[in-house]
């Protein structure tokens, strides 16, 4: 009966520090919740809206591409008008000095 005895108030001190143990530690967080599996339907509007946003940036860069082109050809008609400005400016000059001459 003595080792009984014995045994349970053994027993009982060590279940009462295990709940001391417990209270004491830091507190668990709840479980996180786990992230929803998405449907196919799902995966599938999500897919194509990614695409569209490619086809898109696509379209810009063509875009930019063609512009940057004609931003080219532009700065090159622009010196071809100065250089014929230039070259009928001049041919006026020799114009107008040779009626000058002549007209002295």
């Amino acid at each position: 009966m003595r080792k009984t005895n014995r045994f349970l108030l053994n027993m009982q001190g060590m279940g009462l520090a295990l709940l001391l143990a417990g209270c004491a530690s830091e507190p668990v967080a709840p479980p996180t919740t786990q992230e929803k599996i998405l449907s196919g339907e799902q995966m599938l509007r999500d897919s194509q809206g990614i695409a569209q946003l490619g086809s898109r940036w696509q379209e810009g860069k063509k875009m930019v591409e063609k512009g940057q082109a004609m931003q080219r050809d532009g700065q090159a008609k622009i010196e071809q008008g100065q250089a014929l400005v230039e070259e009928g400016q001049k041919v006026m000059r020799e114009s107008e000095e040779g009626y000058k001459t002549i007209k002295q």
